[in-house]
C-alpha cells in the first residue's frame, strides 16, 4: 500500500515538473503580447496580441531549448489542445443570420476566394516555386481564410512541424498588414472606384487577419467595417470544409503502407458553437467570457508555435514562401476588386 501511494506522488510530482515550467513559459509569452499590443504605438498600427504572441515566442525560443526537456510537453499541448479550444470557442464571434445578411452575393464570392486561392497557392507553390507542400498549403490557407487562426487550423489538420506554421504566419501576417494600411490609403485618393459598402465587400473578400478587416473597414466608415466584417466571417465558416478536404490530400503513412485519415473533429464542434450561437440567447457577459477564452487559447497556441522555431529551416524555406505569399496577394487584390466590380 505504501509503494503504491509513493508510485501515486513520484507520477504527480513528475507530471508537475513536465507541464508547470512550459505553462508558466507560454503564459510569460502571451500576457507580454498583451502588454505589448495595449500600447499605444502598437495599437495604431492594429497589431493584435495574436500575431504579436507569435514574435515574442520567436524571441523567447533560445530560452525554451536551453529548458525543453523540462518545457517541452507542456509546449506542444498549448500549440496543439489549446489551439483546438480556441478555434472551437471562435464560432461565438459568428452567427448564421449575419452571414444570410450580406446575401447570395456575398456567400458565393467568399467562396469563389476561398476556393481559388488554395487550389492557385497550390500549384504555384509545389508546382512552379518546388516550395514544401505543407508550407505551400498553409501559405494559401492562410491568405485564403482567416489569416494566422486558419494556418494553425491547418496545421494542425495536416500535422505539420511547427516551423512550417511559423513560416506561414509570418507570411501572412506581413501582407495581411500591407493590404490594411494600402486599402485606405487607395481609396481616399480615389484610385478604386467603389461605395463605401463595396469597399466593405473588398476588404472582407481580400484581407487575411480579422484585425485587418477591422482596421481597414474603419478607417473608412463605419457601413464599411460592419460590411467587411460579415464577408470576412463567410470565409471563417468556409474553415470546416476546408479542414474537411485538406486532409485528404495529406494522408499520413502509417505501419504496413496504411493511410490513416486525420479528421479534424474540432471543425465540427466550431460549426456547432456557431449554430448554438446562432439559436441559443446566452447571456452577453458569458458570450464575452467565452469570446475572451478563444482569444487567450489562440493567443497561447501561437506563443507555443514561436517558441519551437527552427531558425535554420525558417530561412531555407521563408524566401519561396514568401514568393508565394505576394504572389496570392496579387491576386487577392486584382481577383478581388473584379468580383466586386462585377459582382456586387
Amino acid at each position: 500500500m505504501q509503494a503504491q501511494k509513493t508510485q501515486k506522488f513520484l507520477l504527480k510530482k513528475q507530471f508537475y515538473k513536465d507541464y508547470t515550467n512550459g505553462f508558466v513559459l507560454v503564459l510569460l509569452v502571451s500576457f507580454a503580447s498583451y502588454y505589448v499590443s495595449a500600447l499605444p504605438v502598437v495599437q495604431s498600427l492594429h497589431l493584435s496580441p495574436l500575431i504579436l504572441s507569435v514574435l515574442l515566442g520567436i524571441l523567447a525560443a533560445p530560452l525554451f531549448r536551453v529548458a525543453q526537456n523540462s518545457c517541452e510537453k507542456a509546449v506542444v499541448f498549448s500549440a496543439k489542445k489549446l489551439l483546438r479550444l480556441g478555434i472551437i470557442l471562435f464560432g461565438f464571434n459568428v452567427t448564421l443570420s449575419s452571414i444570410v445578411s450580406v446575401g447570395l452575393n456575398g456567400i458565393l464570392l467568399s467562396i469563389v476566394v476561398v476556393g481559388v486561392i488554395l487550389v492557385l497557392g497550390y500549384v504555384v507553390g509545389v508546382k512552379f516555386l518546388k516550395l514544401d507542400r505543407e508550407i505551400a498549403i498553409l501559405v494559401s490557407g492562410g491568405s485564403a481564410i482567416c489569416g494566422a487562426a486558419a494556418v494553425l487550423a491547418l496545421e494542425s489538420s495536416i500535422k505539420s512541424k511547427p516551423y512550417k506554421g511559423v513560416i506561414a504566419v509570418g507570411m501572412v501576417v506581413l501582407f495581411g498588414l500591407l493590404g490594411m494600411f494600402l486599402y485606405p490609403l487607395v481609396y481616399a485618393v480615389g484610385i478604386l472606384p467603389f461605395s463605401q459598402a463595396e469597399m466593405g465587400y473588398f476588404i472582407g473578400l481580400t484581407l487575411h487577419e480579422l484585425a485587418n478587416v477591422v482596421g481597414a473597414g474603419g478607417a473608412i466608415s463605419h457601413q464599411t467595417q460592419e460590411i467587411a466584417l460579415i464577408v470576412k466571417m463567410i470565409r471563417v465558416i468556409l474553415l470546416v470544409a476546408v479542414l474537411l478536404i485538406v486532409p485528404y490530400f495529406f494522408m499520413q503513412e502509417k505501419e504496413g503502407n496504411c493511410k490513416r485519415l486525420h479528421i479534424p473533429w474540432f471543425a465540427f464542434w466550431f460549426l456547432g458553437v456557431v449554430i448554438v450561437h446562432s439559436f441559443v440567447q446566452l447571456p452577453e457577459k458569458i458570450v464575452e467570457v467565452l469570446r475572451f477564452l478563444s482569444n487567450f487559447s489562440l493567443v497561447m497556441a501561437m506563443s507555443a508555435l514561436g517558441l519551437q522555431v527552427d531558425f535554420k529551416k525558417l530561412l531555407e524555406c521563408g524566401r519561396k514562401a514568401f514568393v508565394l505569399a505576394l504572389i496570392l496577394f496579387g491576386i487577392l487584390t486584382f481577383g478581388g476588386f473584379l468580383l466586386v466590380y462585377y459582382g456586387v
